[in-house]
């Protein structure tokens, strides 16, 4: 469900012209709903309410500092995983106690940070995290909050690149590594080694995974418990899937009711890590056609965005729906053609073998990139990144200001 819309063969975000929105900000650009943002978010946060949990939206998936104020404003906590992050997070003004950090790779001085703006809790992926994370904390004379990163080895029906709950992955740990800490944990002094986490992957459309990582989950914890070995919360990450093409994912109500009686009887606090299940569809790329090229074996719709703007199809193979944002009244040419940009690779393209009628100076838009989108964005070949926008309702609001040339080079220096 999102707020992107035709009326009258005109394609809208709420209630303005996309049409309007790529004159007034220029293109490539990147047009969130903020409505759609906080729908989402408020879906799920509804689906979980029984288990009253705390819902840290991963900012990596989209990190514009006014996304993120809007889903702090309504109550979201956030999922971090380096100091950039963090420092996105200060500036938003959220609480340290709804913020949780992953990675596999903090360094000393992000450690140190977190633990001083006091963070809920860490993610630890290993020994010498946990060891060094427990150095850190005694340090700075301060208890610190970690949950240790399970890895289940389950399969999260996704592409490869985005599955993390595989023993083959660098996330995590396994089963006995996790419950040897937990029965040591006397040994880390200033650390309460107090939850559970577990991030199987990303673009998951089916609970079964989940359900799958739960069980092995509460054999663990049933086992401790026979040991006294009692936790305060269980982190099941994120990675809900959402529609690109003719995926059919499961809905927050639907995925809450698999996963709601599997951990009823816990008596543990629910975190959990959405990120793609809340910007995803919440945001187009918005581009215009410069040239329609023609050779004996293709139609090529060239555009002026590339794979800079919008990595996903060249790095994951990945679909996403594109659309004139005016549909001509009559349609002309119905070769199938590819959307490329202009960057020097062959790998750089929108979508392949595509049924899109358009003519030079058009505006078309590519659907469902509001999560991965601009946070994968680069420099490649010397290009700007693009602008971004936010709309609310009947306005418009420029969240991101379009690179320039100067931009680039700022932080060069010529020898």
């Amino acid at each position: 469900m999102h707020y992107f819309s035709f009326k009258k063969n005109n394609l809208y975000c709420e209630n303005i012209k996309v049409q309007d929105l790529a004159a007034k900000f220029g293109t490539p650009v990147y047009i969130y709903s903020s409505r759609t943002i906080l729908e989402h978010f408020i879906k799920l946060r509804d689906a979980f309410k029984k288990l009253k949990p705390l819902i840290c939206y991963s900012v990596k998936a989209n990190s514009n500092l006014s996304i993120l104020k809007l889903l702090t404003s309504a109550g979201a906590g956030l999922d971090i995983v380096s100091g950039g992050e963090l420092y996105r997070a200060k500036r938003v003004r959220c609480p340290g106690e709804k913020i949780v950090y992953a990675s596999v790779g903090k360094t000393d001085k992000e450690i140190k940070d977190a633990i001083n703006y006091g963070i809920f809790a860490f993610n630890v992926e290993s020994i010498p995290e946990l060891e060094r994370i427990a150095v850190i904390a005694e340090s700075l004379k301060k208890k610190v909050k970690v949950a240790l990163r399970l890895n289940p080895d389950v399969e999260g029906d996704t592409h490869a690149y985005i599955t993390t709950g595989k023993k083959e992955t660098k996330f995590g740990m396994d089963i006995q590594t996790v419950k040897k800490i937990f029965l040591n944990r006397g040994d880390y002094p200033y650390l309460k080694i107090e939850g559970l986490h577990m991030h199987i992957g990303s673009q998951i459309t089916k609970a079964a995974p989940f359900v799958k990582a739960i069980k092995k989950a509460k054999e663990l914890l049933s086992e401790l418990k026979k040991r006294n070995i009692k936790l305060k919360y269980i982190n099941i990450g994120g990675g809900l899937g959402i529609v690109y093409d003719k995926e059919r994912p499961q809905t927050a109500k639907e995925f809450a009711s698999k996963i709601i009686p599997l951990l009823s009887g816990l008596k543990l606090k629910l975190v959990l890590e959405p990120g793609r299940f809340i910007v995803g569809n919440a945001g187009i790329l918005a581009a215009k056609v410069i040239y329609i090229k023609r050779t004996p074996k293709k139609k090529f719709v060239v555009v002026d965005a590339a794979m800079n703007d919008l990595a996903r199809p060249s790095l994951y193979e990945a679909y996403h729906r594109i659309v004139p944002v005016t549909k001509l009244k009559v349609k002309k040419d119905r070769k199938l053609a590819d959307v490329v940009g202009p960057i020097c690779e062959s790998g750089d393209f929108l979508g392949k073998s595509r049924k899109l009628d358009v003519n030079k100076g058009q505006i078309i838009a590519v659907m469902g990139t509001g999560a991965y989108g601009f946070s994968m964005s680069s420099n490649y070949n010397s290009r700007p990144r693009a602008a971004e926008v936010l709309v609310k309702n009947k306005k418009a609001y420029l969240i991101r200001k379009r690179e320039n040339y100067k931009d680039l080079i700022k932080k060069e220096l010529l020898i």
